[in-house]
């Protein structure tokens, strides 16, 4: 197997997954790789190429999902035969219809896009491969007795310790008592909804505000009346607005590193809003699974409230890993007795096995000086994206310089973005329109950008053919 020459500076280079992709895709076209030669195996090639194996599985599982390469039970990876005698060919791979369903389902399976610029989610080379391994490797010598059951109702109780104390540091007093353990926080968004509202209830979402949620809502039947979301925070005046006019009973809200805008509110605008909750006999829930990433001294609504009208989410997808799927939900003790009561009913206790694997990342895996690995590479890649935006001339909304997003405007008509981002995608590039992020699912010609996934030189030369037609 030929050395790859792969670019390693982690401030200019493209993700290294990428590049492996890239590199066997092209070596595979030029024949220096033929049908049916044998690849190595996965920990062959991270061995010999100095990467993770986490970064060369994902590289070989995109190459199989578009075909270039096939995986053969007892045989490895090899390279896929392009005719097979009496095998039907495959059907072209063709775009998707691209819709909030789409972005809500289909997306996470689909692999063979190979930039993924709208995705939601940090790069899988920068997981904490270490930290994983190690608690993996702990868990593996646990007793049997230790996993055979369903679990606490209400979570693994050294974790929920843990994020009660966690949670102290941003002066919100609570215990474990008052912390309930989800599978990820998309079911804790989930077991809110079918606790507090009913069908046909009319709640208040961010307008572009969280695109997984407006699913959510839209399943249960709410009536969802979008507020703009300004850089500093909700726009305060428009919601007592709709408040008047549509009588709602909850809002949501991204309090820090807002999805997708990145933005985070200032404690003046939290202080107004939770003033119009107060007022107007509002839930507040409050969607913070991106505060690990943030920088420090950002508000937080339920430590200002102390969990009266404020239910608080997070979870360890933006910090450990979105396959984990632990998330949680803090609220006030007699809430989470139905909060709990909800979650056994609808799917039973959460993965115990997923939540003592966060635990023993966090507490034995070196979790805060990954954080702050993931933080600095972030930084350095808002820095690049942004410059790259003002290059290409897009209107950026605000610079976080911190988290996963970016919210910008591409230089065409709001009418024009569905086609754009069709056309994106048969060039391999998936975009995320702002139509995803507003309730009604309106035409913008705003975009989500992932700051991690969006310094690939393919998708800036794609976005400078806009501007010269």
């Amino acid at each position: 197997m030929f050395a790859l020459e792969l670019n390693r500076d982690r401030k200019t280079a493209p993700p290294l997954v990428d590049q492996v992709v890239s590199a066997l895709s092209v070596a595979i076209g030029q024949h220096l790789l033929r049908e049916g030669d044998r690849l190595p195996s996965v920990r062959q090639f991270a061995t010999s190429q100095g990467l993770s194996t986490f970064t060369v599985a994902e590289a070989y599982n995109r190459l199989v999902s578009m075909g270039v390469i096939s995986a053969r039970r007892g045989s490895g990876f090899r390279v896929a035969e392009r005719e097979q005698k009496d095998v039907p060919a495959a059907p072209a791979w063709s775009a998707p219809t691209l819709n909030a369903s789409w972005l809500l389902s289909d997306v996470f399976a689909d692999q063979s896009v190979p930039f993924k610029p709208g995705s939601g989610w940090l790069p899988t080379e920068w997981t904490n491969e270490g930290g994983l391994r190690h608690a993996l490797r702990a868990l593996s010598r646990a007793p049997a007795s230790r996993m055979g059951g369903y679990g606490h109702p209400y979570g693994f109780a050294p974790l929920r310790d843990y994020i009660a104390a966690d949670l102290r540091r941003y002066s919100l007093s609570v215990d474990a008592s008052n912390v309930l353990l989800t599978h990820g926080a998309t079911q804790a968004l989930d077991l809110i909804v079918r606790t507090l509202l009913r069908p046909g209830d009319t709640v208040v979402v961010e307008s572009p505000g969280y695109c997984n949620l407006l699913q959510i809502l839209k399943l249960a039947g709410l009536n969802t009346v979008g507020v703009r979301r300004l850089p500093d925070g909700v726009d305060t005046a428009e919601l007592e607005s709709v408040i008047t006019e549509h009588k709602p009973k909850a809002i949501f809200v991204n309090t820090v590193l807002q999805n997708p805008t990145g933005t985070t509110m200032s404690m003046a605008a939290a202080f107004r809003l939770l003033q119009v909750a107060e007022k107007h006999g509002l839930w507040v829930v409050e969607d913070d699974v991106s505060r690990d990433l943030a920088l420090p001294g950002a508000p937080c609504l339920a430590a200002m409230e102390g969990l009266r009208r404020v239910v608080y989410v997070s979870g360890f997808s933006k910090s450990i890993t979105p396959s984990s799927r632990v998330g949680y939900i803090c609220a006030q003790r007699e809430l989470l007795v139905e909060l709990a009561r909800a979650k056994m009913a609808v799917g039973l206790t959460s993965s115990s096995i997923g939540e003592r694997l966060v635990h023993k990342v966090i507490i034995e895996g070196h979790h805060a000086r990954h954080v702050e690995y993931v933080r600095d590479k972030l930084s350095g890649a808002h820095a690049r994206v942004a410059r790259r935006m003002r290059d290409a001339g897009l209107e950026v909304f605000h610079q976080p310089h911190a988290g996963l997003f970016l919210w910008a405007k591409l230089p065409i008509a709001a009418e024009d973005a569905a086609a754009v981002t069709t056309q994106a995608l048969r060039s391999g590039i998936w975009l995320a329109p702002g139509s995803y992020f507003h309730p009604r699912e309106e035409a913008s010609n705003w975009f989500r950008f992932n700051a991690a996934a969006s310094d690939d030189d393919a998708l800036w030369e794609f976005i400078g053919t806009l501007g010269k037609k």
